[in-house]
């Protein structure tokens, strides 16, 4: 055995095959070693160009979002201005409560007031119509006229405060949207501004960032930085954010930045204990939810769980004892 490994390795035809074997393998491998080696710095770029084409399109998609909730301020219509204007029904029907509210819920401008004082007109107007449609002519209701008065007299009231509630309602889930997401936008902006950023070109940053996680806030918080533009005073920026969000951890930084800006106080030690409140806040709302379940819990498991549970139980009783019979 060894014998024969000797002969061929001192063979010259053998050993000539073999160099050549290995001449020609790492020729191929010189040839082949540009197009198997990865180009580091054109793969950086092509993970920085991907990048910027994603944020293109984020941008995009958050102008079409912008463009959609623009739609809430539109001009008024031209037949629904002719009758606020013809009965003056700025003076009867319309109160600041109501043009706070519309702000609260995000209807803007002229044309969203005028629709409102338009259908808190016409609702209770087609609400006592309908009512003694149904209760004089269609006599749907055997009672007597007294009562059908009556219900036609609260007809006419739900109809004048369902622009009203619908208001209230709108505000409600634009103001629990925000409280979700302030803590968030708190510490974003507390970032901004430790970075070395001036807390205007802050709330625009962060205006850009939170609108993947609240649209509504993003809005608000763009307008401010508009009108912290072009305001003579910062402060009026800040009251007109609180009067359009109405919520108490919005106030209370808006105070502080207030305060800050007049008496030279640092900023980002304000956001910080204000974002943690809030946090806290928010945690403390979660756990009454929570705290609440077990109470509401307990009708529909009375009328709904037990029952279904006690004919799984019984009824296979019942089943042997009727066949035990």
């Amino acid at each position: 055995m060894i014998d024969a490994i000797a002969e061929k390795l001192f063979d010259p035809r053998f050993m000539g095959t073999v160099l050549t074997s290995v001449a020609a393998a790492a020729t191929a491998f010189a040839v082949a070693q540009p197009f198997l080696e990865t180009d580091k710095l054109a793969k950086r770029m092509k993970l920085v160009s991907d990048e910027r084409e994603q944020i293109r399109r984020r941008e995009r998609l958050m102008g079409d979002r912008t463009q959609n909730r623009a739609t809430l301020r539109v001009e008024p219509k031209a037949y629904m201005k002719s009758i606020v204007e013809r009965y003056q029904l700025h003076r009867w029907l319309g109160t600041d409560t109501a043009k706070r509210k519309l702000m609260q819920a995000g209807y803007r401008g002229q044309g969203a007031e005028t629709a409102f004082l338009f259908f808190r007109l016409v609702v209770p107007c087609a609400s006592v119509v309908g009512a003694l449609f149904y209760l004089f002519v269609l006599e749907a209701i055997d009672t007597s006229y007294l009562v059908r008065f009556g219900l036609v007299i609260g007809a006419a009231y739900g109809g004048i405060k369902a622009p009203e509630l619908f208001l209230v309602n709108a505000a409600k889930k634009r103001q629990t949207e925000i409280r979700k997401a302030w803590p968030d936008a708190l510490d974003l902006t507390l970032i901004c501004v430790e970075s070395g950023m001036a807390i205007e070109h802050a709330f625009r940053k962060v205006s850009t960032e939170i609108a993947g996680s609240s649209v509504v806030l993003a809005e608000e918080l763009a307008l401010m930085t508009a009108e912290m533009s072009f305001l003579p005073d910062r402060r009026q920026a800040y009251e007109n954010l609180v009067m359009r969000t109405g919520l108490d951890p919005v106030k209370a930084v808006a105070t502080a930045l207030i305060q800050a800006e007049r008496y030279g106080t640092p900023v980002g030690q304000a956001l910080r204990v204000l974002s943690q409140e809030s946090r806290d806040q928010r945690m403390t709302e979660a756990e009454k939810k929570a705290a609440g379940l077990p109470p509401k819990l307990t009708v529909p498991m009375i009328l709904f769980f037990l029952p279904v549970l006690f004919v799984v139980i019984i009824t296979p009783a019942v089943i042997q004892i009727m066949r035990t019979q």
